[in-house]
């Protein structure tokens, strides 16, 4: 090999070995109503903070209809939407409690005029949202527990007027009073029926009688609701409680559990 051709040879690899390489092709992403940063940075691989620079953002706002530009290398957006379909007695709130999201977001997403769904009716879910986790069912006193999604806002409910004021400890503790008494001989077999319970015309939670049970859930009682849903006891097997005010001879004469911030558990 002649020394013009070995010096071309030479020229050629050191030219490979240290060309730049070309940036990495950026892509277009439209938001759509319902997402946010995290959302698209979870569907493409990227951090929020490389998605705010790449656009100029700085506080977080953006809009549907707005075209993001995403960092190169980012690839193709995980864009599939996941759908629900109504189950009777489910309101839009119900179904955005369960999976994360405003109803508002579900009405926009679903081209929704107004709140009224059906049974049946299939509605697709903002991207990017996942279910809350909660169980398909619970097992209390060899009872198993189907619990809807009425099932965990009545819970909920519940929770918010007995224990509100309460640590959140006692807060799951009062949702396992509830799916305890499920699983004891003597009480109604499922969640809206205990908490519903009339015995010798007395409700068995003041809650029902007073019309707080109506009263929105709190964020903190639908996770405490959740909690004891999936299996969560703090009470040991309680299927009582009551305020440590209390003045019935008959309450405070039922083995104790449980003393949990101002409510005492018992059996």
């Amino acid at each position: 090999m002649s020394l013009f051709i070995r010096m071309l040879l030479c020229f050629f690899v050191w030219g490979v070995l240290f060309m730049p390489l070309p940036a990495l092709a950026a892509t277009s992403h439209t938001v759509l109503p319902g997402e946010s940063l995290y959302i698209i940075s979870r569907n493409y691989n990227v951090s929020v903070a490389s998605l705010m620079e790449a656009n100029g953002i700085r506080d977080h706002l953006i809009y549907p209809g707005q075209r993001l530009t995403v960092p190169g290398g980012a690839g193709t957006a995980n864009t599939s939407r996941q759908t629900h379909t109504v189950q009777p007695g489910e309101t839009l709130w119900l179904i955005g409690q369960k999976y994360g999201v405003n109803y508002q977001d579900l009405m926009t997403t679903n081209n929704l005029k107004n709140t009224n769904i059906y049974p049946g009716m299939v509605l697709t879910l903002p991207a990017g949202t996942a279910a809350m986790g909660i169980p398909q069912a619970v097992s209390r006193g060899g009872v198993l527990i189907r619990p809807t999604l009425a099932d965990v806002d009545l819970l909920a409910r519940l929770i918010t007027a007995e224990a509100e004021g309460e640590p959140y400890e006692g807060k799951v503790a009062v949702g396992a009073v509830v799916l305890n008494r499920v699983g004891t001989p003597g009480f109604p077999k499922t969640i809206r029926d205990v908490i519903y319970e009339k015995g010798n015309g007395i409700y068995q939670f003041e809650p029902v009688l007073n019309g707080w049970i109506n009263r929105p859930a709190s964020s903190s009682s639908l996770q405490a609701a959740i909690e004891a849903l999936r299996g969560a006891d703090p009470t040991n097997g309680a299927i009582y409680f009551f305020a440590n005010y209390a003045n019935s001879n008959w309450l405070w004469a039922r083995p104790i559990s449980r003393i949990i911030g101002n409510a005492i558990f018992s059996y």
